[in-house]
């Protein structure tokens, strides 16, 4: 068995059953929703087809709801070894270039989400490196869904870009959904994952932007009273391990874990379109209303979008290999 690196020490933690050789090795896994939820029940199933493939000698413990910190912080927590394993979206405050991928209305609809996520793509491969960048080896890609806005109370001319509505907005601390929520009539307010419940419920702000129907109803259900489907984006997260512990596992160990990963993903992209309608219509039996959206709602949504968010975002991540990234990857 190859032994640890000094670099791994910190990460008894980690694969912290290492200490005998014949002693099986468990690796937490974090992820930002409930139990029982989509994701939750995927990471179950990973974790299950890991411990068969390795006989019990490799394992993986779920911590879900943001039980190891919110998203951002894991993600560094991953880079540096402390957190083994991690399913979630992009933070950018580790590196802006991630909002590349975040772009609203970057593509329209599922066929395209797949031609330009799926594994080998361009813009997966660019995410890929962004992350190896931070010590993270990425495993699969899990699909979540076209986002929309989540609403406490009713806001007039919710679906009409062109208005200015005076409601504020929760939005990730990423700057293209705090531009989207400027540039379409909302107060975009930047705010962690983890206080976003308390500031709804508390109105603080008058909903949330940055999440789609699952997450809704996953998390915010019980202060999600209006739902507006505007395909703000398309929501890509990430399975992540940290290399250096990725590198330290036995070749059969690495090999069940990377067969299972790919499960993890292709069983996602059947899903993942059905998934997205079937909590749409949870969030209606919470009691939540769906606002009607037209085609050509979004489609405004869409040309404000690229005509005033892009170019600002664009510039700010560095406008040479965005732009590079962006030719090669546009379906």
């Amino acid at each position: 068995m190859k032994m640890p690196t000094p670099k791994l020490l910190v990460s008894a933690i980690a694969l912290s059953t290492l200490v005998g050789v014949a002693e099986a090795a468990t690796l937490k896994l974090s992820h930002v929703r409930p139990q029982d939820t989509a994701i939750d029940k995927a990471a179950t199933a990973l974790a299950e087809d890991v411990a068969a493939a390795t006989d019990g000698e490799l394992n993986v413990r779920l911590f879900p709801a943001s039980a190891l910190g919110d998203y951002t912080v894991v993600q560094e927590r991953v880079g540096l070894g402390a957190i083994d394993m991690a399913v979630q979206p992009p933070a950018s405050g580790a590196d802006k270039r991630f909002q590349l991928a975040y772009l609203p209305y970057l593509v329209q609809n599922w066929s395209d989400a797949k031609q330009m996520f799926s594994d080998g793509a361009v813009m997966r491969d660019e995410v890929e490196s962004l992350y190896a960048e931070q010590n993270i080896h990425v495993l699969a890609g899990w699909p979540v869904y076209f986002g929309g806005i989540a609403l406490n109370s009713e806001v007039e001319n919710a679906a009409d870009p062109t208005v200015d509505k005076g409601a504020k907005l929760r939005v990730p601390p990423m700057k293209s959904f705090q531009l989207l929520a400027d540039n379409t009539g909302y107060i975009g307010s930047p705010l962690p994952f983890s206080d976003a419940f308390t500031a709804i419920q508390t109105g603080v702000v008058d909903g949330i932007m940055g999440s789609g129907a699952e997450g809704y109803y996953a998390s915010f259900r019980d202060v999600t009273n209006y739902y507006l489907p505007l395909n703000t984006h398309f929501e890509m997260w990430y399975l992540l391990i940290n290399n250096d512990i990725y590198e330290e596992l036995e070749a059969d160990q690495q090999a069940a874990l990377d067969t299972a990963a790919e499960s993890f993903e292709a069983a996602r992209w059947e899903a993942a379109q059905a998934d997205q309608a079937r909590n749409e219509g949870l969030l209606e039996e919470a009691g939540a209303t769906i606002l009607p959206v037209s085609e050509e709602q979004i489609a405004a949504h869409a040309e404000i979008a690229r005509e005033q968010v892009w170019p600002e975002i664009i510039e700010d991540i560095g406008a040479d290999w965005a732009s590079d990234v962006l030719e090669r990857a546009t379906p």
